[in-house]
């Protein structure tokens, strides 16, 4: 064989493979994207108490209590959490009011500079307050965190599970806490922000629990206070004209952490207790079919194309695991009930397929 027929024929056979690899190529763009590419499943992580996430610019941003420091994640997907940009924004001094447990963060937007409210305490439970530091950067992830120092109302009781929002240009703060300065039962209270981080009101208490639902709380190793009854993790969810108040019920320990929901409307006089409808029972609970318990401290937010809502909270996969690091944060889209309530539906099993949020 001529050195020239060689080579046409190593030309010939070139020229199929790449004809070949060509037409695979095309066909695999002509395959709708697989099922796995357009769903993820819960957990979003392995661990991520008291999740918290909001959406700014194409960006969500969660964050989630670690206990010890401030830690800020920033994703285009939240479904692809594990993978996002992560960054401590603070860490606690060594001593000192606010050195110790480091709870339940939430990062807001307010007047073009950003915050992150935080419980912390100086060693005992029976100091934990809430606290807030400022970030002016258009971006969370870049620019300088400062601490703006501790927010409360005149009487400066024990106070966790900060949360604030606005509504006609009226800034507000919701937070768990005690009507005294003594432990046994966490309400719901509400003040009125005369900045980010300046409340300028008296607190008002909208809820406490009353409800069999609401008082799961038994502390078999605590023989000093054997029960505790636990209103707390408010979050704000708006829709229409209707405010909505979601809060989280019976004492995070135990398996029947639930979400409870109060009611008002937008033009109503939100300080006012009586502005407020409290249902009678729970919006979401366990599902120990699915393998989901101690579902609660939850967050809302919407899909990138604005058109779903979805919600975030907590769970644990077994029964009895309690309070702890091994609670994983989960989300799953939600609806709307004919009487303008959400419908958070069952909690939805770990591994379970669910559509991405919509772009």
């Amino acid at each position: 064989m001529s050195i020239h027929t060689l080579m046409n024929r190593i030309f010939q056979a070139a020229l199929l493979l790449v004809i070949s690899l060509g037409s695979a190529i095309y066909i695999a763009a002509q395959q709708p994207a697989s099922p796995k590419a357009n769903t993820f499943a819960n957990p979003l992580l392995p661990s991520g108490p008291d999740p918290w996430v909001m959406y700014y610019k194409g960006i969500y941003y969660f964050m989630a209590t670690t206990g010890d420091n401030l830690m800020l994640r920033a994703t285009p997907e939240i479904s692809d959490l594990a993978n996002a940009q992560k960054r401590v924004v603070w860490t606690p001094p060594a001593t000192g009011p606010y050195s110790h447990e480091i709870w339940a963060p939430e990062v807001h937007r307010f007047d073009n500079k950003w915050y992150i409210y935080f419980a912390a305490d100086a060693g005992t439970n029976e100091t934990h307050r809430i606290y807030v530091i400022e970030n002016p950067s258009e971006d969370p992830m870049q620019g300088e965190w400062t601490f703006k120092g501790q927010v409360t109302d005149r009487t400066n009781k024990w106070a966790i599970d900060a949360s604030a929002f606005e509504i006609h240009g009226q800034k507000y703060m919701i937070w768990s806490g005690w009507e005294g300065d003594h432990d046994g039962e966490q309400d719901i209270f509400i003040a009125h922000l005369k900045n980010p981080w300046t409340i300028d009101s008296e607190r008002t208490l909208l809820s406490r629990p009353q409800y069999a639902w609401e008082e799961v709380g038994d502390l078999l190793n605590r023989p000093s206070m054997p029960h505790l009854n636990v209103n707390e993790g408010p979050e704000i969810l708006i829709h229409n004209q209707d405010v909505f108040l979601v809060y989280s019920a019976s004492a995070c320990w135990t398996d029947y952490y639930a979400l409870g929901v109060l009611h008002a409307g937008v033009g109503n006089n939100l300080l006012d207790a009586k502005s407020w409808q409290k249902y009678d029972h729970p919006f979401f609970h366990q599902n120990p079919e699915a393998g989901v318990y101690a579902t609660g401290h939850n967050g809302f937010f919407q899909s990138p194309d604005g058109k779903q809502d979805w919600i975030i909270y907590h769970a644990n996969s077994q029964k009895g695991q309690g309070c702890g690091p091994q609670r994983s944060p989960r989300i799953q889209p939600f609806t709307w009930n004919s009487d303008g309530t959400p419908n958070f539906g069952p909690a939805l099993p770990a591994g379970q397929p669910i559509a991405k949020p919509a772009r």
